[in-house]
């Protein structure tokens, strides 16, 4: 398989065109006609990663976010990054990336959480042109104890731990989510009759803000994310052979006392 190739299959779905001013999406290392033989998925590109990458013998990564946001002015080994994309070139690995292209597409990194979570006929939470943008909000089946939806998010992300504020009602059924940092997001779902909205790194004050108005439900970006790789396997996945990177996890730990 022909590199260009595999990104032009995950663009058909998120184009880059669909990119926040301020991201670097696309190909960060590597050249567009290099051949691929496998390909390892991430969320994140860390040392590990790329190390992975080189004893399984991928010559392709596929991340979430990217490796490098801005331009590297050396390449001497100083910084993660720096050792990433030495390692990288080193052994003939390519990089890609696809952050908020794929944050903007509804079937992407927020309409995932839905499925995962049982919401249905879910939609864009925020537009951009209406064709794409950013959060989706839908609803449960049936209504259930805030507690157990709680408790569903826990065990289907994995989730080391939740933050919230109090719903307005003891059952909910109307579901906001964003994937990442969404917490500008939570007026939108207020606005559109959202009992909860799940999200990550909300900050105390913007917590304090929601209180009373939505269930505003924080968990860690990583864990957010993580269903991406997901999404890049079922797009590549009969192209390519695929490996979803063992290496990869929140850098986030959580202390928990024992009794």
């Amino acid at each position: 398989m022909i590199l260009k190739d595999i990104i032009n299959i995950i663009e058909s779905a998120a184009p880059l065109k669909w990119q926040e001013e301020w991201d670097n999406s696309g190909l960060q290392v590597g050249e567009r006609n290099a051949e691929i033989h496998s390909v390892l998925l991430t969320t994140d590109v860390t040392e590990a990663v790329v190390a992975e990458a080189i004893e399984r013998g991928c010559d392709l990564i596929i991340s979430h976010h990217p490796l490098l946001y801005k331009g590297l002015k050396s390449l001497t080994g100083s910084t993660p990054q720096e050792r990433c994309v030495v390692q990288a070139i080193r052994h003939g690995i390519a990089i890609y990336s696809a952050h908020t292209s794929m944050d903007n597409y509804l079937e992407g990194v927020s309409g995932r959480m839905a499925k995962k979570l049982g919401v249905q006929n879910y939609r864009l939470l925020v537009t951009q042109t209406g064709e794409y943008g950013l959060g989706v909000i839908g609803r449960l089946p049936e209504p259930m104890l805030f507690t157990d939806f709680l408790e569903r998010v826990r065990t289907v992300f994995g989730a080391g731990y939740i933050r919230y504020t109090q719903p307005l009602q003891e059952r909910v059924q109307t579901i906001a989510m964003c994937g990442g940092a969404g917490a500008e997001f939570a007026e939108a779902a207020i606005e559109q009759g959202a009992e909860v909205f799940l999200s990550a790194d909300f900050k105390y004050h913007t917590m304090q803000a929601l209180n009373g108005r939505i269930a505003a439900v924080d968990i860690d970006h990583w864990v957010s994310e993580h269903f991406t790789r997901e999404i890049f396997a079922e797009l590549i996945g009969k192209a390519v052979p695929t490996y979803i990177a063992a290496s990869d996890g929140s850098p986030v730990k959580v202390y928990q006392a024992q009794n």
